[in-house]
């Protein structure tokens, strides 16, 4: 399938139809192709990781910062630094 530029923002819907039959649509800019947009295969390449198992989970472990609560460390974070004028 061939769409354009604004064939993108007005046809949106059957692209993505397109796209769900697994469909390569190629995007074209004045004429020409500019892009291709592929379906995502969703059982091979793509696997769901529960959010403890991702490497930014818990990633603040290792400090050992005082317990305060979230909102006093942002206020902490937020707090007015005359060192700085």
């Amino acid at each position: 399938m061939e769409a354009s530029f604004v064939d993108l923002r007005k046809k949106s819907k059957e692209i993505i139809n397109a796209i769900n039959r697994k469909e390569k649509v190629t995007v074209l800019y004045r004429g020409k192709p500019a892009a291709i947009m592929n379906p995502i295969n969703t059982t091979s390449e793509t696997t769901q990781l529960s959010a403890s198992k991702h490497k930014a989970f818990g990633m603040w472990a290792a400090n050992k910062i005082d317990e305060t609560s979230a909102t006093d460390q942002v206020a902490l974070l937020r707090r007015k630094r005359y060192d700085d004028l």
